[in-house]
This record gives C-alpha cells, sequence and structure tokens, in this order.
C-alpha cells in the first residue's frame, strides 16, 4: 500500500505547466483532484507565487496573471506567507546548492510541513535526499 502524503507542496514549475497546459498538466489535474478527495492539503509558498504571476505577465498580460493567480486559490491552493523561519529554511536550502531561491521557498516549505514538493524540475534532484519529492 502506497504512503498517503501528509501534504504536497506545488513548486512555480508545477504551477506553470499546469497552467500552460504543458505535458504534465494532467498529471497535476488529477494529483490535485486526488488530493481533495483524501483531504490532503496543497500548499504553495507566496514567492512560488510571486513568480508564477510575473512569468504570466510577462509572457500574457497583468490581467491573465491576476485571473490565474486567482482559479489557483479557488482550487484550494493555500498560500503560505514568508516569515523569518521559513526564510531562513530556504536559505538553507541556497547556502548549500544551486538553486533558485524560488525553489528555495518551495523546498524548506516542503520541509517545514512534512510535505511532498510535487516537480518536474530537475534542479530539485540535488535536495531529494532531504525532501520527499513526487515527480512529474
Amino acid at each position: 500500500m502506497s504512503r498517503k502524503p501528509k501534504a504536497y507542496v506545488l513548486d512555480t514549475w508545477t504551477i506553470i505547466a499546469y497552467l500552460q497546459d504543458e505535458p504534465a498538466a494532467e498529471k497535476i489535474v488529477d494529483l490535485i483532484a486526488d488530493a481533495h478527495a483524501q483531504e490532503i492539503p496543497l500548499y504553495m509558498s507566496v514567492v512560488n507565487a510571486c513568480e508564477v504571476w510575473y512569468i504570466l505577465a510577462r509572457e500574457v498580460s497583468e490581467s491573465e496573471a491576476d485571473s490565474s493567480i486567482t482559479d489557483l486559490m479557488q482550487l484550494g491552493i493555500q498560500f503560505q506567507d514568508v516569515n523569518w523561519e521559513s526564510a531562513k529554511e530556504a536559505a538553507k536550502f541556497k547556502a548549500k546548492g544551486k538553486m533558485s531561491l524560488g525553489d528555495c521557498f518551495a523546498a524548506g516549505l516542503a520541509r517545514e510541513q512534512k510535505a511532498d514538493l510535487v516537480t518536474g524540475d530537475p534542479e530539485f534532484k540535488q535536495v531529494e535526499t532531504q525532501i520527499k519529492i513526487q515527480w512529474l
């Protein structure tokens, strides 16, 4: 029997893949639906939400970015604010690896929440011994 995750943390890569209907989008839809059915919380750092917003604003428009963030909230994704403890957790990943700061916040949130990080971003390979990763 497979282990039920305590929670999922969604990173920027995952959300962009979902919003832009990339190849992993169907798996992400299924994961979100399964999380709701099993009452598994879905989290995202506000830093990653910021990345999603500016990527969409740059590539499409600010109104599309706003709409997409609203859609994520309506999907039940809980945006987690940053305080010093969460920033320090991200900083520990940044100090030891070559990851983007946004990815460090996603990894830090996963560790804080004892959650599975959901991603397809190969940058996370360097921390897969430190946090549980659900690869897409």
